[in-house]
């Protein structure tokens, strides 16, 4: 097991060192550069007439002349030496102060949406495979049907109605007024919490109904195996038969679709949190890549990865406990 876990290990560190040069080349796609943009933005307005001169003059000061060789292993030199991600040249200070807080929420959003989804998914997918064809498998297959067809804008601007017209409260943002800007306190806290159970269960709707399909077809195929009529006829009771043998195997799919879910929950995030209000990562990397701020929308898109790359690494692990086969196979 040690040895399968090196072997993954080594592999995020590969796979990212990978993706930091193809993020790095994205960045240097857009024709222009931010100086330029700075520049416009500077002298529009007022008259006066900018020249290359000026432009090269402000590319100088943000560091931008330099060849994209020598620019990518400074950024990434920082990123792994200090966790330094450069500077937003918009916001006049470092990244790390600008998607610092950001990142945190974000991933507050996407573990709470996990949890949901995972501790619903599970349970009731196997309750539905146990019981197929009954009333309760059938309304869970609408269920289903309903997360998957309906768009998350959509369940959000539900809940932002019902919850003003019927509850006269605000579900927007991820803090009430009183503590927007507070100090952190377990106050603070809860009603942070409080707030973000709203898009978390709109992200976990149409994540749980297709991880609930998954684990009741893979669950129904395990179920009519030969192994389970074996064990049944050991006089094993039913409750540990289920969760020894059919359950062990047909979780399987849905832990290995872990890092799948979080990238779902990434390119679904923006526009729940537009219609919510909330401050995600979404909106900001859109911004610098309309601002051409390129270290902001390079660290972004590099969290994002890395936390992705992780949730697989993650995965790899549950599967190699949950079956040893999957270790095996790597031997």
């Amino acid at each position: 097991m040690i040895r399968y876990i090196i072997q993954r290990a080594s592999g995020l560190v590969i796979t990212m060192l990978l993706v930091s040069i193809i993020v790095f080349i994205i960045m240097e796609l857009p024709p222009g550069d931010y100086a330029e943009r700075w520049a416009f933005r500077k002298f529009s307005g007022t008259g006066t007439q900018f020249t290359e001169a000026d432009v090269n003059n402000i590319r100088i000061q943000f560091g931008l002349d330099r060849p994209p060789a020598e620019r990518y292993l400074k950024w990434i030199g920082g990123i792994i030496t200090h966790g330094y991600f450069g500077e937003a040249f918009a916001f006049q200070t470092s990244v790390n102060n600008v998607i610092g807080q950001r990142i945190w929420l974000t991933l507050a959003i996407i573990f709470s949406t996990l949890i949901i989804t995972y501790a619903i998914a599970i349970p009731v997918g196997i309750y539905a495979a146990i019981n197929r064809h009954s009333f309760a498998d059938y309304s869970l297959t609408v269920f289903s049907y309903l997360g998957l067809a309906i768009p998350n804008f959509l369940m959000a601007l539900v809940l932002l109605y019902v919850s003003v017209k019927y509850f006269g409260s605000n579900v927007g943002g991820l803090f009430s007024p009183e503590f927007e800007d507070a100090a952190w306190s377990a106050a603070r806290l809860w009603d942070l919490l409080k707030h973000l159970i709203i898009p978390a269960i709109v992200l976990a709707w149409s994540a749980t109904a297709f991880q609930l399909q998954t684990m009741r077809a893979t669950m129904g195929d395990e179920l009519n195996k030969l192994s389970v009529t074996a064990a049944r006829a050991r006089g094993i009771p039913e409750r540990r038969l289920i969760v020894k043998y059919p359950a062990r195997l047909a979780i399987n799919p849905v832990v290995s679709t872990m890092g799948f879910d979080v990238t779902r929950m990434f390119s679904q995030l923006p526009i729940v949190a537009l219609v919510l209000g909330i401050p995600d990562l979404g909106e900001l990397l859109i911004k610098s890549y309309f601002d051409l701020d390129m270290y902001v929308a390079g660290a972004i898109l590099l969290l994002m990865t890395f936390i992705i790359v992780c949730f697989n690494f993650i995965s790899d692990i549950f599967l190699a406990f949950l079956d040893p086969r999957v270790k095996l196979s790597e031997d």
